[in-house]
């Protein structure tokens, strides 16, 4: 019998049926669930002066065409800190609002250094050599600072930085119950996490977009910790679920917390692991892609082709004796109710046919290399309804090409020949998706702007209406709290982009969001069935004392 998920939540008033508690997967539920299904508890409307009938009815009226552009690891400080018109710029903060903590609570005098360099590989950018190695950058004061090299020359978007943690359970101790006064204690690359870029004004476009459009600047991920569950919580509004995993290869996965409870965010320190954040990066006792009670929250990959391991008895399955291969998942995502209403829609992969070949690498010795593709970050590849000769795989997860042109890549074709389903998900290869790491922040601005100009001069844009976000904040520092919210998130503040004809113009929109309103719009767009995930944060948030998260719909304007 698998071992039922606990429910964890305090004051929790009545008892809950075991179908019920996996459900809810331990979800901070307190006392008398609230109904959050009236449209003004989901965002309101985009004025005043605007019913909720009839800006449903303007919303069927003017959008037919829905896309989302999702990009890779980025804060909102990291991009957009003082992007004027937002409501907490980081110019204005005092230092009780960024100064960092050490792991014992007490305040750091200085920044630990940059733990293997800011920038190890080095690299060739406008015909410049950039290379920033630890010793480049040195006591920097306990604050924020913009990313620069040894000279102090600001550091081009151009440069792939190293790579940051970004996971379930140092994320919520980064965030530190709003105070967000752990993300140098909890994270594993020192000074770097506070680092911004400080000339995003004049060298990126998305600011630039942003200025034209709307930028919502209360918008946070939709769960705690990595691009893995984040990808989940953006189709389903929910993790994975490993039933029976304590008797399962994955076994050894299941994460330790200090306290032994489920619900525990404090993921039980080794002992060997330095008291203070001075002296390096925190270590852990034990792996954390699984809860104790099951749930999936760190990288695992997918039971299907394109994974990391291969099935002896089928080459389009994953090896089920793989200690990191997911069971199919059986929940619903955002596909299977649109698909349910009879709406149109698709995954786009960058890079996905190269993977199924066996080619999605690139070359090993490259740097950064090409395309990457990203096994972890295709969440519809973890679904029992998207198996390898369903009939919804081959409509609805399509390859997404390669590269920058319409020539090799499939999305930009799509868009050229003006044949996109209602609502497209497009997933930018590796390369392309600004990860820290593989990727460059200029190379993803360049590649989604190219993506927006097709999109405007498509005979559709005047019914479009485009989403421009990332995953999750990368392990970069951000100084707005996010709003208390369920087990699962919403963890730290990203950027996220209106782009449309019924955006509003030249707006900063200061709506709380996360990443489950992209679900909320086209529920509400569409006439969706609600996914389960969905109605639980809105309650959890309600019940906490806040406001339920937006359904988009306070970024947008329709005349007359």
């Amino acid at each position: 019998m698998s071992k039922q998920p606990a429910d964890t939540a305090a004051g929790e008033e009545q008892p809950l049926d075991p179908a019920r508690r996996r459900l809810l997967g331990g979800l901070a539920l307190t006392g008398a669930a609230l109904a959050v299904g009236g449209r003004e508890a989901l965002g309101g409307t985009s004025s005043a002066a605007s019913p909720p009938d009839a800006l449903d009815a303007a919303l069927r009226r003017h959008i037919q065409r829905v896309v989302v552009i999702y990009a890779e690891n980025r804060s909102f400080n990291n991009l957009f800190a003082d992007f004027p018109g937002v409501e907490q710029p980081l110019g204005t903060l005092k230092p009780e609002q960024y100064q960092q903590r050490d792991r014992d609570g007490s305040l750091l005098t200085t920044l630990p250094p940059i733990w293997h360099g800011l920038a190890p590989h080095q690299q060739v950018v406008n015909h410049r050599s950039y290379q920033v190695l630890q010793d480049d950058l040195k006591d920097l004061p306990n604050a924020p600072w913009a990313l620069r090299t040894g000279s102090g020359e600001p550091l081009p978007h151009g440069v792939v930085t190293r790579d940051l943690v970004h996971a379930f359970y140092e994320n919520q101790r980064q965030i530190n119950g709003g105070r967000n006064d752990g993300f140098v204690a909890w994270g594993d690359t020192g000074a770097m996490v506070m680092g911004h870029y400080g000339d995003s004004a004049a060298n990126l476009r998305l600011w630039q977009l942003a200025r034209q459009y709307t930028l919502c600047d209360n918008f946070f991920m939709g769960a705690f910790g990595g691009s893995f569950l984040n990808h989940q919580y953006l189709v389903a509004a929910q993790p994975p679920f490993y039933p029976d995993a304590d008797k399962s290869p994955a076994q050894f996965n299941i994460a330790v917390t200090e306290s032994g409870r489920a619900d525990d965010p404090r993921l039980k320190l080794s002992e060997e692991s330095p008291a203070s954040a001075m002296q390096g990066r925190p270590k852990f006792a034990s792996r954390s892609q699984l809860t104790p009670d099951f749930w999936a929250v760190n990288t695992m990959m997918p039971p299907y082709q394109p994974t990391s391991t291969k099935s002896d008895k089928d080459p389009l399955l994953a090896s089920a004796d793989s200690p990191n291969t997911l069971p199919p998942q059986l929940h619903k995502t955002i596909g299977d109710v649109l698909s349910e209403a009879g709406v149109d829609w698709a995954w786009y992969a960058g890079a996905w046919q190269l993977a199924l070949d066996g080619k999605g690498d690139g070359d090993e010795h490259q740097f950064p290399q090409r395309p990457n593709f990203q096994i972890h970050h295709q969440p519809l590849n973890y679904f029992k309804s998207f198996a390898p000769g369903t009939e919804a795989r081959a409509r609805h997860l399509r390859d997404g090409g390669v590269g920058k042109t319409a020539q090799t890549n499939k999305f930009l074709a799509d868009i050229e020949a003006d044949c996109l389903p209602a609502v497209s998900f497009y997933k930018p290869e590796g390369d392309l998706n600004m990860h820290a790491g593989y990727s460059d922040v200029d190379a993803g601005d360049r590649h989604i702007m190219r993506i927006v100009d097709a999109l405007q001069k498509s005979p559709s844009w005047k019914h479009t209406l485009v989403v421009i976000t990332v995953d999750e904040n990368g392990g970069w520092w951000d100084h707005v709290a996010p709003p208390k919210g369920d087990r699962w998130g919403p963890g730290s503040r990203i950027p996220a982009i209106i782009v449309s004809p019924f955006a509003r113009k030249g707006h900063v929109d200061h709506t709380i969001y996360d990443t489950g309103s992209i679900a909320r719009f086209l529920t509400r767009r569409f006439g969706l069935a609600k996914l389960p995930g969905l109605t639980m944060r809105e309650q959890a948030m309600v019940a906490a004392g806040g406001p339920a998260p937006g359904d988009l719909t306070n970024a947008l304007a329709f005349g007359g």
